[in-house]
């Protein structure tokens, strides 16, 4: 169980709130300091939502994930009106500022970037089949990637993750959920299939398109001409047999890269029931390349699906592009999601 804090033990770790790290849609983060010494990265949380006891019982449910790929939550603190999550710190920040399209971005290798997808994807494995309950993320991307000393990859950040029983295969959901760019099309399509981890492997498969490329997939301020679904260009470009452009890349590298987008292809499938499960995601992508088909075109549908996201939410990710890299929502009230005062 996380370690239950006072709002004075959170301002003294924080020397009362000096280092932010972060802001986001719910609130801010801060580095703070242990009395063992250990550094910790604490978020405060906005205005509550829900009783104190109903916090609680999902920091006990996140408090039992131990997994080397997901970010540990140490403490918790709940005092009237403040809420605050404790979580390890990651001192080389989140993958979204090493996928960037901005001007002096920090770059890692491609051959780092396949390690680092490959702790990604056990990560999210483990929360859909190694705990007592099935964890769905729903809002796998980037900025919610974190990396430790040793470029480790955490999966973090369960503020739109719901908890189901392991036997379920579909789950009710009242609203979509997620950021625009790597939400699951049936989550706005119900005639496409039923919302599952399905709706996570799709979100990966975007993030693994831009682990990839070292780019990002969309880009609301160019024009659809410019390639604004990334994803059926690079298809394209495999089925043709073209070489994509990438500089100082060795043989290997470049195997593993290809591999990365052909299982990207394969995670971002329109139906649900055509994309694997992150156990297989696993498979292939620690399997060689020859072991792997070419799977169908990515769907024009889901092209002009993104279109109309991007026309009707363009205030709200031009934000998340400029700010923090993407803003997460929920378009209404949803029943009971995991922290969902966290961001």
């Amino acid at each position: 169980m996380p370690i239950r804090y006072s709002y004075k033990d959170i301002k003294k770790m924080t020397l009362s709130f000096k280092d932010k790290l972060g802001q986001g849609g719910f609130g801010s983060v801060y580095k703070g300091k242990l009395r063992s010494g250990s550094f910790v990265a604490i978020k405060m949380l906005g205005k509550p939502k829900g009783n104190g006891q109903d916090f609680i019982s999902e920091v006990a449910t996140i408090g039992r994930i131990h997994h080397a790929n997901v970010v540990r939550l140490i403490g918790f603190c709940v005092e009237r009106s403040k809420r605050a999550l404790v979580y390890e710190f990651m001192p080389n920040s989140s993958l979204d500022k090493y996928i960037s399209s901005k001007e002096g971005g920090i770059s890692l290798t491609y051959k780092k970037m396949y390690e680092i997808s490959l702790g990604v994807a056990r990560g999210i494995t483990y929360l859909h089949q190694g705990c007592d309950m099935q964890i769905l993320h729903f809002d796998i991307k980037p900025h919610n990637i974190l990396l430790d000393e040793n470029f480790i990859p955490k999966v973090s950040d369960f503020g739109l993750a719901k908890l189901y029983p392991n036997d379920n295969s579909i789950v009710t959901l009242t609203a979509a959920r997620g950021t625009i760019g790597y939400m699951a099309p049936e989550l706005f399509y119900k005639n496409i299939g039923g919302v599952s981890h399905k709706a996570d492997v799709y979100s990966f498969g975007m993030l693994l398109m831009e682990m990839a490329s070292k780019k990002r997939n969309l880009n609301p301020h160019v024009d659809r001409s410019s390639q604004l679904f990334f994803p059926y260009w690079i298809y394209n470009q495999l089925i043709e047999e073209r070489e994509i452009e990438m500089d100082g890349i060795t043989n290997e590298e470049k195997n593993n890269v290809k591999k990365m987008f052909i299982i990207a292809l394969w995670c971002i499938q329109l139906k649900p029931s055509d994309r694997p499960p992150m156990n297989k995601v696993i498979e292939m992508l620690e399997g060689g390349i020859e072991n792997i088909e070419m799977p169908p075109a990515p769907s024009l549908y889901l092209d002009e699906m993104i279109q109309e996201d991007l026309e009707g939410n363009t205030d709200e990710f031009d934000e998340s592009c400029s700010t923090f890299g993407s803003v997460s929502f929920i378009e209404e009230t949803t029943t009971k999601p995991l922290l969902m005062n966290s961001d």
